[in-house]
């Protein structure tokens, strides 16, 4: 945990108990701070009382010498509306920050990496993360991914934090400063929280606010779509202290990075050099991905990592659970865990690397449904529906030919799966779950509908199922 030292009898109050906020009041607790510690949510109270943290209602509470809010980024504190706490301490002229400031403020010596974007945050933060603790540098991962930035451990000078920052922290952490930070994309989320797109869009723009320590930054930013493409012009228009440096997963990039038809390019120095071809990483399939690895490539070069580490790192990555992962082959079928593809959106990544594809989706679906998927059904050779979303689902598919069985659960997905690709006997059959919907309707998150997922595949390869 880290050592929160600086603020021994501070007057320090947390709002929302959830994972980083307990983890928070209980660092400044150990630390010998005067906590207030709140959440609106009942289990969020009983797991405060359980770790021996002592409850204050914020609502009501006397704020009279708290230095700073510690604020859960799931909650509103400008749009739609502010939590009530959070427009309190607004009044009180109170600074709101996030537990990721705090560490910052305790451990100034270590280098930062920061990651942010609306996709591929989790896999180039997990990229880069495996990239430099690869070369026996102390590096810590976490942020909006894995666990709470205040359950690292303290890495000083030598170390390095590797940070996804969701644009809710992004707004909670004032002084953070990252020696390298990456921008991938932008497209629209979230708009509710931010009052609209230029919200959203200054909210990610603060990964390359300020500098580090050092006074040194490079912002690598995604130019694939337009409103990346357009902020990193108004950066370089704007005098930015850094160094920029453009990424694509469409093509080169002059003086930055790119790819083209798969190859990884390194234009830093207008040598166009190549570095390696993506399409040979089992782990990092299709475009979306090359982007990640474009980013995770440009970030590792920035923070000092040498080529071949680099290239050790993309070979070696396992990938993330959930995420287009592997988990058997079974006949010369391949078996796709792509749980975390809740919405259309997500799904069309992963059925843009596959085909012939036996498609098992559904669930909770969101507002916009299917929308877009329309160019990837040629890639479909059967699709399985489980969950609330079947018989919307079957009439999409009906309507474009899309042959489909209703199967209900995950189990019987599976094997109607296996079975059809088997009998149909094409080769490169893959098997993939990416539900474009939330889980919520038959598992309590994506994980475990994907590891229901693959222990299904598990028993079907031990002939446990048939």
């Amino acid at each position: 945990m880290i050592d929160l030292g600086h603020l021994k009898g501070r007057k320090i109050a947390v709002m929302g108990l959830a994972r980083s906020g307990l983890t928070a009041a209980r660092a400044l607790a150990a630390a010998g701070a005067d906590v207030l510690a709140w959440d609106d949510g009942a289990a969020g109270r009983q797991a405060a009382t359980e770790a021996g943290i002592a409850l204050t209602d914020l609502h009501t509470a006397d704020l009279s010498g708290v230095t700073a809010v510690v604020l859960s980024p799931g909650i509103p504190h400008t749009f739609p509306a502010p939590n009530p706490v959070a427009a309190r301490a607004r009044a009180a002229g109170l600074p709101l920050i996030s537990d990721i400031e705090l560490l910052r403020q305790a451990q100034p010596q270590a280098t930062y990496v920061g990651i942010t974007g609306t996709n591929g945050k989790s896999t180039t933060t997990a990229l880069t993360a495996h990239i430099i603790a690869g070369t026996g540098r102390p590096t810590q991962v976490g942020g909006n991914l894995g666990i709470p930035a205040l359950s690292f451990d303290p890495l000083g000078a030598d170390g390095f934090y590797v940070l996804e920052m969701s644009s809710y922290q992004l707004e909670l952490t004032p002084s953070l400063g990252f020696d390298a930070a990456v921008l991938l994309n932008i497209t629209p989320d979230h708009l509710d929280r931010h009052g609209g797109m230029d919200g959203y869009i200054a909210a990610k723009k603060r990964i390359f606010q300020r500098g580090s320590a050092t006074g040194t930054q490079v912002a690598v930013i995604g130019v694939d779509d337009p409103h990346s493409a357009r902020l990193a012009d108004a950066l370089e228009a704007g005098g930015f202290p850094g160094k920029l440096i453009r990424i694509s997963a469409e093509a080169p990039v002059a003086g930055g990075i790119g790819v083209q038809n798969g190859i990884l390019i390194d234009d830093r120095g207008g040598q166009h050099h190549t570095v390696t071809d993506l399409r040979t990483l089992p782990a990092l399939p299709g475009r979306h991905n090359w982007q990640n690895a474009a980013a995770a490539y440009a970030l590792a070069r920035a923070v000092g990592i040498n080529h071949a580490d680099i290239l050790d790192g993309l070979r070696t990555f396992p990938g993330l659970a959930h995420r287009q992962s592997r988990v058997a082959d079974i006949g010369g079928i391949r078996f796709i865990n792509d749980s975390k593809a809740t919405n259309a959106d997500a799904a069309a990544k992963a059925l843009a690397c596959y085909q012939p594809i036996y498609w098992i989706l559904g669930g909770r679906a969101k507002d916009t449904g299917l929308d877009g998927l329309d160019p990837f059904m040629p890639a479909v050779a059967h699709a399985f529906l489980i969950g609330e979303a079947s018989d919307a689902f079957a009439g999409w598919l009906s309507a474009r030919g899309v042959a489909h069985t209703r199967c209900g659960v995950m189990e019987d997905a599976v094997k109607a799966a296996f079975r059809q690709a088997r009998t149909d006997g094409q080769t490169g059959a893959v098997v993939l779950l990416s539900p474009a919907c939330a889980s919520f309707d038959q598992y309590p998150n994506f994980e475990v509908r994907g590891d229901d997922f693959a222990a299904a595949v598990r028993r079907l390869s031990s002939g446990e199922i048939v």
